[in-house]
């Protein structure tokens, strides 16, 4: 706006201010704010408007664009050097006292921030997280639209299949006892797609999942699908790298993308930091010290590696000045992941000449100085350091270190907050074994090709063989995986047999699948990426919930609307449904964030 323009705005009163004679109202849309002087002297009945205004109404100004007065400029807002002098001005409506400030960021309970979700959203970061999300919609589809891609729906009612997590249902009306189920992600779509020769097909997909929430977890996420024939991993990975540079760069030209980002194999990943979606922003790596303590006078070290557990550790930079309380604070720590304890031994001197006199530790009498300096050694630590050390089985010490990593980094000040550092995990295992059931399961899921040179060990050693699979991960959050997918019949009919899926159950659960691929299916392979946590990775937020407009709790209810909430005898009725063991309908309702308790659905 230029000065001397006449202008009408209309918005909210973000904050009311009276000075004694002149009356500022600072007035909000979603561009953003510009300030509003009403001087009863030259426009008496606006004055009189705004002096009747408090924050939140809704307002209708036209006036003159001048600029400030000498010394009263605000450098933090795009308009700070103009302002507007009202000449008239209309209440459009009014507003009631908002349950929370909609003018500052200082926190608000969760539950009253969903419960009024529209307020919630008045807030400028909330407006800037929307609206950075539908810039990365807009890069991405203009980015894929230049290669070639072509962007295709696909439905939401579909049959239910075998994700990894549980189905949302629909019941049928046409189809008593039958349903529907929203699609956890468009795996088989995408495809068939292939086999109808797209050949590169992506979508911005809406995915459902009943599965229990956490930070980076929604029971409706959003998806950027996407699926290539006749490519091999390389081409896959190479592209979503050229993909992310150019978002990231566009969207956050301050944020730092080291590129190219590194491959490295799930094992090593695994060993290295105790999880395959590590952050990299800081070393921190992890050591298998079993074979040093293996003949340890420490008990617990011998016992565990007898046992067949290891003993892993990590070296805290500085660590030797944590105090006694701090360490205990981190063993209480490491417990909440399931580790029974964790050794600490400080390195008060330089650990390649290291005497008994300068270890200090709670266990120092049954170590041998000689095996601690391999330890130092192989953990990259130094002089005023701090080892930690974990014996448990492989799984659980991994889990605790992995934590331990992520806490030491946080309690240092490790990570570069302006960093965004991508890293992409091959060679996954194929399958994994479920002990409970006795059985193998697909790590992924039973369409992901196992690497060719592997396919003899499906036969002899299944649990060695290696899939096509890769995982992308950014700063600790896994963004996303896919896999080049079995597109021969007689492949995927061993990984079936494997998997125990007898020949009835997969035409049962698969069959359009199945005869698809006998009419000339294409090698192909794509990947699944969370939009919402790749909005949430790139506008710094810690939970995908701040970046998604409206969220469920935690317990995947919607306070504000009651979702879920009951439903009538008559549409029960309709569906042929029969609902038993549930008080009161069974509704979340508005005012809770109480799973309500489990219901038996009877089709009648």
């Amino acid at each position: 706006m230029d000065a001397g323009q006449s202008v009408t705005l209309a918005g909210w009163v973000h904050r009311r201010r009276d000075h004694g004679g002149l009356i500022f109202i600072d007035l909000r849309d979603t561009t953003g704010y510009a300030q509003v002087v009403f001087d009863p002297r030259t426009s008496p009945d606006a004055y009189v408007v705004a002096d009747g205004c408090r924050n939140e109404y809704v307002l209708q100004i036209e006036g003159e664009v001048a600029l400030r007065p000498e010394g009263s400029t605000n450098a933090t807002l795009a308009t700070g050097e103009i302002e507007v002098k009202a000449g008239a001005a209309s209440v459009l409506a009014e507003s009631e006292t908002p349950p929370f400030g909609i003018n500052d960021d200082s926190a608000v309970e969760e539950l009253l921030r969903l419960r009024y979700r529209y307020l919630d959203l008045r807030r400028q970061r909330m407006h800037d997280n929307l609206r950075l999300r539908s810039r990365v919609a807009q890069h991405i589809r203009e980015f894929l639209g230049r290669r070639d891609f072509v962007e295709i729906e696909t439905p939401m009612l579909a049959a239910s299949t075998p994700e990894g997590a549980r189905d949302y249902l629909v019941p049928s009306r046409v189809h008593p006892g039958s349903f529907y189920a929203l699609p956890q992600s468009p795996q088989q779509y995408k495809q068939l797609l292939m086999v109808a020769g797209f050949e590169r097909y992506f979508q911005i997909a809406h995915c459902l999942r009943d599965e229990d929430l956490r930070a980076d977890r929604q029971p409706e996420h959003t998806q950027l699908d996407l699926e290539m024939s006749f490519v091999e991993e390389s081409d896959i990975l190479d592209l979503q790298e050229e993909l992310y540079v150019s978002l990231f760069t566009t969207l956050r030209p301050a944020l730092k993308v080291p590129r190219p980002f590194p491959r490295l194999r799930h094992e090593d990943v695994v060993n290295r930091y105790g999880t395959d979606k590590p952050d990299l922003r800081f070393g921190l790596e992890l050591a298998d010290l079993s074979d040093l303590v293996a003949s340890s006078e420490f008990g617990v070290f011998r016992s565990t590696v007898e046992a067949g557990g290891i003993v892993k550790g990590i070296a805290a930079p500085g660590g030797a000045e944590f105090s006694r309380r701090q360490i205990d604070e981190l063993t209480d720590f490491v417990k909440q992941y399931g580790a029974r304890g964790l050794v600490s031994i400080a390195l008060l001197g330089d650990p390649r000449t290291l005497s008994d006199d300068q270890l200090r530790s709670p266990v120092a009498r049954y170590l041998d100085v000689g095996a601690v300096k391999e330890m130092a050694v192989r953990l990259g630590a130094e002089a005023g350091d701090l080892l930690l050390i974990v014996a448990d089985s492989p799984k659980m010490a991994n889990q605790a270190l992995d934590a331990l990593r992520r806490e030491l980094a946080r309690r240092l000040d490790l990570a570069d907050p302006d960093t965004r550092l991508f890293l992409q995990v091959v060679d996954f295992p194929l399958l994994a074994w479920n002990e409970d059931e006795d059985r193998w399961e697909p790590e992924h899921h039973p369409f992901t090709a196992p690497r060719e040179e592997d396919l003899d060990l499906l036969d002899s050693a299944p649990g060695d063989a290696r899939a096509r699979h890769y995982d992308l991960v950014c700063n600790g959050w896994e963004l996303g995986s896919g896999s080049i997918r079995i597109h021969r019949p007689d492949v995927q009919a061993r990984i079936f047999k494997l998997l125990e899926i007898s020949d009835e159950e997969a035409r049962t659960r698969f069959g359009h699948m199945l005869e698809a691929f006998t009419y000339g299916a294409p090698p192909h392979g794509g990947f699944g990426h969370g939009l919402d946590r790749v909005v949430a990775i790139l506008a710094g937020e810690p939970d995908i919930r701040e970046v998604i407009a409206f969220p469920k709790t935690k317990s995947a209810s919607d306070p504000m609307t009651g979702a879920p909430s009951s439903v009538s005898s008559k549409q029960l009725e309709e569906l042929h449904i029969a609902v038993v063991g549930v008080e009161n309908g069974g509704g979340a309702g508005q005012s809770t964030d109480k799973r309500p308790e489990p219901a038996s659905v009877r089709s009648s």
